[in-house]
């Protein structure tokens, strides 16, 4: 693709060389073609992706939306999709108040020390 660039650039610059087309001519060519070639990359690319995501098992969101919605006919029941329980849950999350927690003061805690436990050690004896 790149020496397809440089061989339509060689191209064009001989032409304008010689006269034989000007230079808004050579840069609309130029312009239709990056275009052109843009939209061909972009397809590409979306090729690629869809089947990618097809051969990993992911379905696109419109699909499973319009699958839900004929569940819904079906079944009757209304069948709510991520983005609408984000809505909901927007509108209906109330501001909760800061609860402050109580500081609870630690008793020290008192060490035996070593000459009161072989005292008692000897007593027990």
């Amino acid at each position: 693709m790149a020496n397809d660039l440089f061989d339509s650039l060689r191209t064009y610059i001989n032409k304008v060389s010689v006269n034989e087309k000007s230079a808004a001519e050579i840069a609309n060519s130029v312009n239709a073609w990056v275009r052109e070639s843009g939209e061909a990359v972009k397809l590409k690319i979306e090729e690629e992706v869809e089947s990618t995501v097809l051969r990993m098992g992911f379905v696109k969101r419109a699909e499973f939306e319009a699958l839900a919605a004929e569940v819904a006919k079906l079944g009757g029941k209304p069948v709510v999709t991520k983005s609408a329980k984000k809505a909901t849950a927007k509108k209906s999350a109330a501001p909760k108040k800061a609860t402050a927690k109580k500081a609870t003061a630690k008793k020290p805690v008192a060490k035996k020390s070593a000459a009161k436990k072989s005292a008692v050690k000897k007593a027990s004896k």
